[in-house]
């Protein structure tokens, strides 16, 4: 039933969350900085600003619950053509939980065929099949942020569907995102983010990435790459660059960060 894998498995530096936990008594935190640029054709603004970001995980209670912390803090310059507004607050600050409702491959030993690596290797039906799990959450807002539709801020809740495939020896991995976020408000946001990644040898490991959200607020489409290296079984570093499909605004970001997990409590369950 473990949920603990022997090398760190990070969010980073995708956006996507995966299905999988960390482990019970494992605290794992990822965290970056990123530089951002936007600017909207119509309404004729400029941003430029840089950020941080840092999510916390803990697996806590259960083996497949995961306690999560997600933090970004945001400053920028918004320049349109009579005002200059310098902007700084938590774009983001989020608590919350997830549970894995089912995994397709929870109590299966792997079979392994020693006649042949092409079979052992290869893509089998079952596969299709995902691990599925749920994140349920509230966001946190202080009143005036410049980042929020309200001048009021509150406490809004947040749902993410997720699911999770391995394809072929496990190296190409599809994560699914469905997310409900500000729930109850004048401007609740539909929003899907879909990873396909891959690991290209034992330390650098690729991925692409698309997000799209939509909301009376504000809607876009993002598209998002990167790369990860694994300096040792609990430290990875990352970079990514991202750009929006659209330009109003058009967006460009890119970043650098790190991940890093303490499993010294980490008593091993066999799956």
């Amino acid at each position: 039933y473990g949920q603990y894998t022997d090398q760190i498995n990070s969010n980073r530096p995708g956006e996507t969350m995966s299905a999988f936990a960390v482990g019970k008594s494992v605290i794992q935190v990822e965290t970056g900085a990123y530089g951002i640029s936007q600017k909207h054709h119509l309404l004729n603004y400029v941003t430029n600003g840089f950020g941080i970001d840092a999510t916390i995980r803990y697996g806590m209670f259960l083996e497949k619950l995961e306690l999560i912390a997600d933090i970004q803090f945001q400053s920028q310059v918004h320049e349109s053509l009579i005002t200059i507004r310098d902007q700084k607050a938590l774009k983001q600050s989020i608590l919350g939980a997830k549970y894995l409702l089912y995994d397709p491959f929870e109590n299966q030993e792997k079979e392994v065929n020693i006649y042949s690596w092409k079979v052992d290797k290869s893509f089998k039906l079952k596969q299709l099949i995902p691990a599925v799990s749920v994140f349920v959450g509230a966001n946190i807002t202080s009143d005036n942020n410049p980042y929020y539709f309200s001048t009021k801020g509150g406490v809004t809740p947040k749902i993410i569907l997720i699911t999770q495939n391995h394809f072929g020896d496990g190296s190409w991995v599809l994560v699914t995102n469905t997310i409900v976020d500000y729930i109850g408000t004048v401007f609740p946001s539909y929003a899907y983010l879909l990873t396909i990644s891959k690991s290209l040898n034992k330390k650098w490991s690729g991925f692409i990435e698309n997000q799209g959200y939509n909301s009376n607020f504000n809607s876009d489409l993002i598209v998002r790459s990167g790369a990860a290296y694994l300096v040792n079984e609990d430290f990875q570093i990352d970079f990514s660059a991202s750009s929006s499909l659209k330009n109003t605004p058009s967006v460009y970001y890119g970043g650098i960060g790190f991940s890093w997990r303490y499993d010294g409590n980490y008593k091993e369950i066999k799956r």
